[in-house]
Parts: structure tokens; sequence; C-alpha cells
């Protein structure tokens, strides 16, 4: 089921449509704004900082901590696997003996 969700930019109201779990959309569109703040803030003393060219930042951040959390995880998969495996091997060596 489609449901409208409104943000706020640059002093301006844009809405769209979600076929998500709204609250999920809503928590991505607040990021989303979280982030364009960030970057307006770093940049207020530039104040030829065009607002596309904040939104391509604010994506590029979003975009970076994305693949960020993707490296740990795959990390984090190797980790485990690596100690599934000694601990696996570990119990054959008790049980055979």
């Amino acid at each position: 089921m489609e449901q409208l969700v409104t943000i706020e930019l640059f002093g301006q109201p844009y809405t769209f449509k979600t076929e998500s779990d709204i609250t999920n959309a809503k928590e991505v569109a607040d990021y989303l704004v979280k982030e364009v703040t960030k970057v307006e803030t770093q940049h207020s003393s530039q104040s030829s900082v065009a607002k596309f060219a904040t939104l391509i930042l604010a994506a590029l951040n979003i975009a970076n901590e994305n693949i960020e959390q993707k490296r740990k995880y795959s990390d984090l998969l190797i980790h485990i696997s690596k100690k599934s495996a000694n601990l696996i091997r570990e119990l054959d060596a008790a049980v055979n003996d």
C-alpha cells in the first residue's frame, strides 16, 4: 500500500510515495535530512555551496557509510566463519580422542 512521506530540505517540503514500511521510510528520510543539515553546517562559511552540491556531498557521505558498514559486515562474517571452523576442529578432535 502506497503511503506518503514528507521531508523538508532547504526550507521546502518534498513529498514522496513509499511502498515500504512507513516507519522505515521516515527513518530513511530523516537520515537524509540529518546528513544534508550536517553538510550545510560544515560548509556554512562557504555560502557559494549550492543546494545541488550539498545534496551530492550528503549522498557521498551516506554512500561512504554504507560501504564501510558492508565492509565491516563482511569482515565480521569472515571472523565468525574462522571461529566456527576452529571450534568445529576442536570439537572433532575432542570427540575423536
